[in-house]
């Protein structure tokens, strides 16, 4: 696979030929996923959407507003915040018209990185493989899971264990009570039964 910059420019060039746009907003994008706070969701954790969307290109309908998704989903990311999305969204919306997308493909932008917020199910398939790579690492093999956990904790500092816990105990239940944590076929079939362990183990139920 290619690295993200030269993934965001082969994307981009098929709408603009400015190049000092396009590096303008990689640059944004960049500094944003680096942040001194960004300890999971920075330039691995797009790396890693990123991988497996290419992965599973063949299942997507339209896989250039997928990538712009993956992009753009965590630009804004605050911890002590609940509208990293929303904000995030917003910004995608921006930068996505000045690039010249059409406008239908920024509003399917906009809505699937609104979805990574609920990770529900869509009617749209493209952004429920978007969802299922957003949490994909919840059914990793459970070495990697622990890493994950431990870079969650790191960003989410600024709490103390009491609190932090309390609240990460009613996120894992919130997945654990779905129907389906993946809702792609095939990440359920691959990813949901290592999933539910990683998380009752990381409860203590396992």
């Amino acid at each position: 696979m290619k690295n993200l910059k030269e993934i965001w420019h082969d994307l981009t060039l098929t709408y603009t030929s400015d190049m000092g746009l396009i590096d303008e907003l990689w640059n944004e994008i960049e500094k944003n996923y680096s942040g001194k706070n960004r300890h999971y969701h920075n330039l691995n954790h797009l790396e890693f959407m990123m991988k497996l969307a290419f992965e599973y290109k063949s299942e997507l309908v339209d896989i250039d507003t997928l990538l712009f998704s993956v992009f753009y989903h965590d630009i804004v990311y605050n911890s002590k915040r609940s509208d990293n999305e929303l904000k995030s969204a917003e910004i995608a919306k921006v930068r996505l018209k000045r690039l010249g997308l059409p406008s239908d493909r920024i509003t399917k932008c906009h809505e699937q990185i609104l979805a990574t917020k609920e990770h529900g199910n869509d009617t749209e398939s493209d952004t429920n493989f978007l969802v299922d790579f957003d949490l994909a690492i919840l059914g990793d093999e459970h070495e990697n899971y622990l890493d994950y956990t431990k870079k969650i904790r790191k960003e989410y500092s600024v709490y103390p264990d009491f609190f932090y816990n309390k609240g990460r105990k009613k996120v894992l239940r919130h997945f654990l009570e779905m129907d389906r944590i993946f809702k792609t076929n095939e990440f359920k079939m691959n990813f949901e039964e290592q999933a539910r362990k990683n998380i009752r183990t990381e409860l203590g139920e396992e």
